[in-house]
């Protein structure tokens, strides 16, 4: 979806200031899907959540692929909502894991199910390339069966996959009231920390294949940037578990801030394929410290059934919102404002964000020192 969807947009799109609508429609359709899919997971449990997401999957998946054969924009914007619905279910695959952890192992368990986009970035990359072409008069339609595929092979895993069925009572909790949760410093860090990492890591990543044609680089060229990208997101995630245990959450948050910056820096050294690539890969390492060290943070602010739902799909809420705007303006800024810019951007908005969460760490610090005795 990241190498393909922009670059298909802009091959059908009218105009080319709306080749990235149908990959901001992606977070859209998670968006709108995310307080009603942890509501049905709440009382359904997350097993018949995950199996709906597949199916939601492959409907999308095989949209856009007809949308491509055919050459139809809307219907390839249709193609991506769905696949964004889907993803609105899963991204509750990180919550699930850490819930079936015991709490020493939590973090680990969030990282584990991150590293699964060690896969994605060698096999995603690789298969948009060598499908790309696949039906030579209609470009991009065998990427998009290849996503298809793998939705459909995610239902077969989904056979062996035992997960708990919450309670009849545990689905009726209510918990304490949300503006209680949100006034609580170390809620506002985790949710700022986490809108902070998606929205300059998409802003950056959607924009990156738009400047990379620009500049005339070969589509194999950004591929192999997508995948750096994608490989700095999620390798890490195999040592930030541990990393997290031995050094702090927040030391590890701070570290993915710092880490953002430095990406920025890097993109504004220079258009060749490695500075791409470089930049790309930092922003990946950067995203993944920031993310799922804040995830760590979040889950323990919540107490109960009740709470969980409504503070998980509040905070997976505010990312998808912050993805919508930040992929929305990615073909316009990339056209009217240009890549060095917008990445001089970046750095002034990830000082904002270093000044606030020292900020809101300070305030943490001081209530937890009025709790105690």
């Amino acid at each position: 979806m990241l190498t393909t969807l922009a670059l298909a947009g802009r091959h059908l799109a009218v105009e080319s200031a709306l080749s990235t609508l149908p990959l901001a429609l992606v977070p859209v359709g998670m968006t709108l899907t995310t307080i009603p899919a942890a509501q049905f997971m709440r009382r359904r449990g997350r097993r018949p959540g995950f199996v709906t997401a597949a199916l939601l999957g492959v409907t999308g998946a095989t949209t856009c692929a007809f949308a491509a054969g055919n050459g139809w924009f809307p219907l390839l914007c249709v193609g991506a909502f769905v696949i964004g619905t889907a993803n609105g279910f899963a991204t509750y695959y990180r919550f699930a894991a850490a819930e079936v952890s015991e709490p020493e192992f939590r973090s680990r368990a969030i990282s584990l199910v991150m590293a699964g986009g060690v896969v994605a970035a060698v096999a995603g990359s690789t298969l948009a390339t060598a499908t790309v072409d696949f039906f030579p008069e209609r470009p991009f339609t065998g990427s998009f069966a290849c996503i298809g595929a793998a939705q459909a092979l995610l239902l077969i895993v989904l056979v062996f996959v035992r997960l708990p069925v919450p309670s009849e009572a545990a689905s009726l909790e209510r918990g304490r009231p949300l503006r209680q949760i949100v006034s609580n410093p170390t809620f506002l860090m985790a949710v700022l920390g986490a809108l902070s990492s998606w929205g300059v890591m998409s802003l950056l990543m959607n924009v990156t294949p738009l400047s990379m044609d620009r500049q005339t680089h070969s589509f194999r060229d950004t591929a192999s940037v997508i995948q750096w990208h994608v490989l700095g997101m999620y390798v890490p995630s195999f040592f930030t578990g541990h990393l997290i245990r031995w050094l702090g959450e927040r030391t590890i948050m701070f570290a993915g801030v710092a880490l953002l910056a430095t990406a920025a820096w890097l993109n504004l050294a220079g258009t060749a394929v490695a500075n791409y690539m470089a930049g790309l890969a930092v922003l990946g390492v950067g995203w993944n410290f920031l993310f799922i060290s804040c995830t760590s943070i979040l889950i323990g602010t919540y107490r109960g059934e009740g709470e969980k739902a409504r503070v998980q799909s509040m905070n997976d809420f505010f990312i998808f919102v912050t993805m919508i705007l930040t992929t929305f303006w990615a073909g316009p800024l990339e056209a009217r404002v240009g890549w060095h810019e917008l990445n001089r951007l970046v750095l002034g908005v990830v000082g904002a964000v270093a000044l606030l969460m020292v900020a809101l760490r300070v305030r943490e610090g001081d209530s937890q020192l009025l709790k105690s005795p």
